[in-house]
């Protein structure tokens, strides 16, 4: 793993090029399934698993150009800025959604219940006379379209505990970056066991709150802006937490493989800078939609 002083330039690769095919037939495969044609599964499917096959041959090439040391500092450098802009990208992926939440909190909702700034009362007037503004939502302004639900969700209950979790897993996968950075191997494989249990056992959580939304709240993904806000924003997290197990699984295989050493870990920090991301996100969802 000693690090290449030469300059390494990779060999023309076909990743890239299965990669924008399998995510073409998975954004085609969806469309036919929005329009109930039968092949649009297929296509997904397809598309998935094209997708996943081309991650596993990119990402271990990626690893043996590691292991012959061909990885130079300008390599290494180049992997940072990369992983960087990918996480500021999720960060305006989740931004437009809190964009989402806020506009139909701030502006949305009271301008069709006449509170909001301009021409609310006419709107409110001439659209809904009847309904009236208030978060979270209750009663949509088409009740009979979109009844809304029973109860919130309390922010004390699961929500709380999941924080705890995630909290929790943040402070085991940085002791496990300890112990690679001190070679304590044993430390170094326990904590991301420790992590990876923890975010089990949050999207375990998250799919009895689910359930529990469902079944006793009312609370649903066609209850108006309110359940869509809520779905959209905890589900798109629970697929970044999924993601982020999948990658530290993948870390922890090759710790077992005596891969990383204290001064060639790349690899390891990359996934764990992925799971603070995860992290701090999911503390923003607990202030806003579960809390205020």
């Amino acid at each position: 793993m000693k690090s290449n002083k030469v300059y390494f330039l990779p060999e023309p690769s076909h990743w890239p090029i299965l990669g924008s095919i399998s995510l073409f037939l998975m954004l085609v495969g969806v469309i036919n399934i929005i329009h109930d044609n039968w092949y649009g599964h297929y296509l997904l499917t397809f598309g998935v698993l094209l997708f996943i096959y081309m991650l596993h041959g990119w990402f271990s090439a990626v690893i043996n150009e590691s292991l012959k040391g061909l990885h130079n500092p300008q390599m290494d450098r180049s992997y940072r800025w990369g992983m960087f802009w990918f996480i500021v990208s999720e960060i305006a992926f989740f931004g437009a959604f809190f964009g989402t939440l806020f506009y139909a909190r701030v502006f949305a909702v009271p301008t069709l219940g006449g509170l909001g700034m301009g021409g609310s009362q006419e709107t409110h007037a001439l659209l809904w006379p009847q309904f009236k503004s208030m978060w979270p939502l209750f009663k949509n302004p088409n009740p009979t379209e979109f009844p809304g639900p029973h109860e919130v969700m309390p922010a004390w209950g699961i929500p709380a505990i999941n924080t705890l979790i995630l909290l929790s897993s943040a402070a085991t996968v940085t002791w496990a970056h300890w112990g690679l950075a001190k070679n304590r191997r044993w430390q170094l494989k326990l904590g991301l066991l420790i992590t990876i249990s923890l975010g089990i056992l949050f999207l375990c959580m998250q799919a009895f709150e689910y359930h529990e939304a469902y079944a006793q709240l009312g609370l649903t993904l066609s209850s108006g802006i309110y359940g869509t806000t809520f779905f959209m924003l905890t589900g798109f997290h629970a697929v970044h937490v999924t993601v982020g197990l999948t990658m530290l699984t993948v870390i922890l295989i090759r710790c077992f493989k005596g891969h990383f050493r204290p001064q060639h870990q790349f690899g390891f920090e990359a996934v764990s800078w992925y799971w603070h991301f995860v992290d701090v996100v999911w503390l923003f969802l607990f202030v806003f939609v579960y809390w205020m």
